[in-house]
């Protein structure tokens, strides 16, 4: 945190610091802004007192160059570090424009779906063709005519939960065909958008 310095004026309350080069009174103020020259000290030091200093980089000006850099290569640093995994637009407003999202998972037994809400992680419908009114009804629990029956429960029960649109995000080098096309297909069939 950088400091800025005020002279104080002597019918003031405020503790005072004394600087050892000008042996005058100052207080610390927090900065106003985060910016780089907000950062660097604000210290009323005339010539004289740089001549008469005790400090020898302060006495030879070419050295005092040195000091004004590193000033500047200590906040850029700084910066960096602030913030090194910043989100991007997108993965801050994506649940909010995309709140719904669509879950499937196949077993080698069965196939289950549900549709999740992203803000509150709340399950919004599931279908699984191991519930028990599918398991007795269905003569298999994992072909495309399960599938089809899955997509379709999920699109019933997210419209009777006032869900129209939703999103299905597939996972690395994932295709989507096969069984996971029929059960998007069949959702998209009965009514639900997807975005």
């Amino acid at each position: 945190m950088a400091l800025t310095a005020i002279p104080l004026s002597s019918s003031s309350s405020t503790p005072a610091r004394s600087c050892a080069p000008c042996s005058s009174s100052f207080v610390a103020k927090r900065p106003s802004s985060l910016s780089f020259s907000s950062s660097i000290p604000d210290l009323k030091l005339s010539v004289g007192q740089l001549l008469h200093s005790p400090s020898p980089l302060l006495r030879n000006p070419q050295k005092q160059i040195g000091v004004v850099q590193a000033a500047w290569t200590r906040r850029s640093r700084g910066e960096l570090a602030k913030r090194p995994n910043r989100k991007s637009w997108k993965q801050r407003t994506d649940m909010f424009m995309r709140p719904f999202l669509l879950n499937v998972f196949f077993s080698k037994r069965f196939i289950h779906a549900k549709v999740v809400h992203r803000g509150t992680s709340k399950v919004v419908s599931v279908a699984s063709s191991n519930a028990k009114d599918l398991r007795n009804t269905l003569p298999s629990l994992i072909d495309d005519d399960a599938c089809r029956t899955i997509g379709q429960l999920i699109a019933e029960r997210s419209i009777e939960a006032d869900i129209y649109a939703m999103s299905y995000e597939p996972k690395k080098n994932e295709r989507i065909e096969g069984k996971l096309g029929i059960v998007l297909d069949t959702i998209k069939e009965n009514g639900i958008i997807f975005v």
